[in-house]
């Protein structure tokens, strides 16, 4: 299953944002935490690194995310040329009121009301970045909802005479070259509902935490995982939850069951999970690599 999804709109939105982008000073990329170099658009890299435009990263989501896998991810990142990263939730206050003050530091030139800092926040959608933008100006002023693309149009915001704000719509690319890339957005949260199939998603995202998490299933479902694969998963929690088809004699709703399942990791309800490690984006890497297809982001890391 490959998965792909790119509106129209994103086309003009990644115009506009490289035009944008030459009068910025710091990028400001947010990720989702639980997936952190699946939910770095390329495209974005491109454009700051043709820019020469330093970047802090939010790892927002971290209260969703495994702390541990999350302090490889900042130790990962760090090791990037002009590149800071910290892990926070944009529903925290504590959180974001520490962004303009980390993004100083990336731009220390820009510190008056003679020179004021620009920040450009970008992203793939649904990660989080209207949340962060109204936490930062303290109003709404950017739609929020659970559904990606949300946000199509760009905007400029001046917090103070020492502070500007782009906020950019989400953005994915063309395509995304790894099939695991576009399950581990699909599950996220990160494309639209018309670009994959619910069953099939869940049925990765089951095999994953029977691998990883299988404690996770167990307190969430009451029921032992030794001995299942992907798509048993997905059966025992249609009869834990009562998933049964109307009219066919106690046939299992494997579909409402892989919809529970993709709730409860997407709204945090199974536990902090990540579902990818600085070691797998590695392996990962080789093997686009054994398949001729360049990865943007690892050719700016250092060596491991």
């Amino acid at each position: 299953m490959s998965i792909q999804w790119f509106p129209g709109h994103m086309t003009s939105a990644r115009k506009k944002a490289g035009e944008t982008l030459a009068m910025a000073d710091v990028v400001v990329e947010v990720l989702d935490a639980r997936l952190p170099q699946a939910s770095s658009n390329p495209m974005i890299h491109e454009l700051r690194a043709f820019r020469q435009r330093p970047c802090l990263k939010l790892l927002n989501k971290a209260d969703m995310a495994d702390p541990a896998v999350t302090k490889a991810w900042l130790d990962y990142f760090e090791q990037q040329p002009g590149v800071k990263a910290v892990a926070i939730s944009c529903k925290k206050a504590s959180d974001v009121a520490r962004i303009p003050g980390l993004a100083q530091k990336l731009a220390p030139h820009r510190c008056d009301a003679v020179k004021p800092l620009r920040l450009m926040i970008m992203g793939i959608p649904n990660v989080g970045k209207s949340t962060l933008m109204n936490a930062l100006v303290k109003k709404k002023v950017a739609a929020v909802g659970d559904q990606p693309a949300v946000t199509k149009s760009q905007q400029r915001i001046d917090i103070s005479s020492r502070l500007t704000i782009y906020d950019t719509p989400g953005m994915l690319w063309p395509k995304i070259a790894h099939p695991i890339d576009g399950l581990m957005l699909a599950a996220s949260h990160a494309v639209g509902v018309n670009a994959y199939i619910d069953e099939e998603v869940a049925t990765f995202l089951s095999g994953f935490l029977l691998e990883h998490y299988p404690a996770l299933l167990t307190a969430r479902y009451g029921f032992a995982s030794p001995g299942l694969d992907a798509v048993a998963v997905i059966e025992a929690v249609a009869k834990k939850r009562g998933c049964l088809l109307k009219g066919r004699g106690g046939q299992l709703d494997l579909e409402k069951a892989a919809a529970i399942l993709l709730t409860d990791y997407r709204s945090g309800a199974l536990g902090r999970i990540s579902l990818e490690t600085p070691q797998l984006r590695g392996e990962r890497a080789k093997q686009l690599a054994a398949k001729g297809v360049p990865d943007v982001e690892a050719e700016s890391a250092p060596d491991r």
